[in-house]
């Protein structure tokens, strides 16, 4: 079955309506039929944005909790291509929640990402394939 990853920014969108990119975030959300997929860096990262209100962060874990996606979990072992993932990229710079996305797709063939940051455009899955973008 298909999976999409998703990127903090439009779970970030989905849960701050003041956000511009809440509205697409809402009607991605609503009309995906996909499992979407993503990693506790992303999780922590949207949790961090959202600190500006605490109703938001409650929301979006009581979301999470209700198995609205999946979380890959990265091991001791992933931390040599996550390092590789960001030197690599190191000029854009890379953050770590993008690395692990990055690596995700790469372990699980995963070429479609929803997201807002650009940066997926430049990053390649194991150096070749580009992300199919959603929402950017």
């Amino acid at each position: 079955m298909k999976k999409i990853l998703i990127d903090s920014g439009p779970l970030i969108a989905l849960f701050d309506s003041s956000d511009k990119y809440h509205e697409e975030s809402v009607s991605f959300i609503k009309t995906n039929k996909y499992p979407l997929i993503t990693t506790l860096a992303s999780i922590t990262e949207t949790l961090h944005l959202l600190d500006f209100n605490r109703n938001a962060q409650i929301d979006f874990l009581e979301w999470v909790s209700r198995g609205a996606v999946e979380i890959h979990n990265i091991q001791n072992n992933d931390f040599e291509r996550l390092k590789d993932l960001t030197e690599k990229y190191r000029d854009l710079p890379m953050d770590f929640a993008d690395s692990c996305l990055v690596y995700i797709a790469e372990k699980f063939d995963i070429y479609t990402i929803a997201t807002i940051d650009r940066d997926f455009t430049i990053y390649r899955i194991k150096g070749k394939k580009k992300f199919k973008t959603i929402l950017s």
